[in-house]
């Protein structure tokens, strides 16, 4: 499956941005796919932020970014969303979108190429 990721930019503090994720592809239907947020700080490990399972039911998220940051997802559009508020300066990364979370193994097996999220202060 391939992830486009978009809706990144450059936002003052307290703003909000919408990230999407659109997935393509040959392989399994989207529905099947659990899919996740993660992102990586420019000299920081790559770290996780928010998960949703199949059907939307679940939805796990970062302490760092609970309570300001949502994920969601419409099956019906092969697309997942993070909806941030309240943004802060240590917001700021790559965010990726990834599909297919593998537990024992800990690894996302497809990724979308990120798109950078930049918040001043």
């Amino acid at each position: 499956v391939q992830l486009q990721a978009s809706g990144g930019g450059l936002v003052q503090a307290g703003g909000s941005l919408n990230l999407s994720c659109a997935a393509s592809g040959r392989t399994r239907t989207y529905s099947e796919y659990n899919m996740g947020w993660l992102r990586q700080a420019l000299g920081k490990e790559r770290e996780f932020v928010a998960a949703i399972g199949r059907s939307g039911d679940s939805r796990y998220c970062a302490e760092s970014v609970k309570g300001r940051f949502t994920i969601s997802r419409d099956n019906g559009k092969n697309t997942v969303y993070l909806q941030m508020n309240s943004l802060k300066p240590e917001d700021t990364a790559v965010y990726y979108c990834a599909a297919d979370y593998v537990r024992n193994t800990d690894q996302w097996n497809y990724w979308g190429q990120g798109t950078l999220v930049t918040v001043s202060s």
